[in-house]
C-alpha cells in the first residue's frame, strides 16, 4: 500500500516506521481495545476476526500487502472493531498510533489512499457476510485459498483443517470433505499441514463469485 504514495509522502511516512516480523498466530490488536500500532504488511497476511458470545470466532476479512491493520484510525477511532491475528508470517512496517495520526493529519495523499482502502475493506466485510450466509463450504474454501495465495505470494502455505474450520465458521468434517474434493480434482495438494495450489485457474472456477468481486473492488480503488 505505502508504495502507491507520492515519493515525498512515502519517505516521510517510512521515516516514522520500524520494520518488524509478523509471527504466525501473533495477535496484533484485540477487539474492543485501542490499537497501539498500525501495521503495513509487506509479506504474509492477517485475518480480521469477529466474535459473538456463545459461538466460535469467525474470520470476516483479510489484510495483506494491499492494506493495513488499524484502518479504523483513518476515521479517528482508536478502538478496534475486530481482532487481528497473523495467519501468514512475514515482514511489515509498524508505526505508533500517535505518530500515524500526526502524519495522517499532514498528508493529503495518505488521507485519500486510506479513504479508498476503508471503502474497499467495507466492501470485503459486507461480501464476507453474504458469502457466509448463502454460499457452500466448497466455493467458500476455494475463495479463501485464492485470497490467501494472493497475499502470501506463494503457491504453498501451512494450515490445518482445524484452522480452516475456525476461519470459515464450519465443522472440521465439512472442511475435510470440501478439501478432499478440491484435491481429487487436482486443484490443490494437502500433506501434513502444508497446502499447495496446483491449478489456480481451476480454483477460480470452483470459487464463488465473491472472489472476483473482491478483486474488482481492489483494482478500482487501491
Amino acid at each position: 500500500m505505502i508504495e502507491t504514495l507520492p515519493a515525498q509522502d512515502r519517505k516521510r511516512l517510512l521515516a516514522l516506521c520500524a520494520p518488524v516480523e509478523l509471527v504466525l498466530e501473533e495477535m496484533l490488536c484485540e477487539r474492543g481495545e485501542p490499537a497501539r500500532h498500525v501495521y503495513f504488511p509487506l509479506e504474509g497476511f492477517v485475518s480480521l476476526i469477529t466474535e459473538i458470545e456463545g459461538y466460535p470466532p469467525l474470520e470476516v476479512g483479510m489484510v495483506g500487502r494491499e492494506g493495513m491493520v488499524g484502518a479504523q484510525l483513518a476515521l479517528g477511532v482508536a478502538v478496534s472493531p475486530l481482532r487481528a491475528v497473523v495467519q501468514g508470517p512475514g515482514r511489515a512496517w509498524r508505526i505508533d498510533r500517535s505518530a500515524f495520526a500526526a502524519e495522517l493529519a499532514e498528508s493529503e495523499p495518505l488521507q485519500q489512499l486510506l479513504q479508498r482502502y476503508v471503502y474497499v475493506l467495507m466492501a470485503q466485510l459486507s461480501a464476507s457476510a453474504a458469502c457466509q450466509r448463502f454460499h457452500g463450504i466448497g466455493p467458500r474454501l476455494a475463495r479463501w485459498l485464492l485470497m490467501s495465495q494472493d497475499r502470501a505470494r506463494s503457491s504453498t502455505f501451512r494450515l490445518t483443517h482445524e484452522f480452516l474450520a475456525y476461519m470459515l465458521g464450519v465443522r472440521r468434517v465439512g472442511i475435510t470433505l470440501a478439501a478432499g474434493n478440491l484435491q481429487r480434482n487436482g486443484l490443490i495438494e494437502y500433506r501434513r499441514g502444508e497446502l499447495t495450489v496446483l491449478d489456480r485457474d481451476g480454483l477460480k472456477a470452483a470459487a464463488c463469485g465473491c472472489y472476483a468481486t473482491d478483486c474488482k473492488s481492489y483494482a478500482k480503488r487501491i
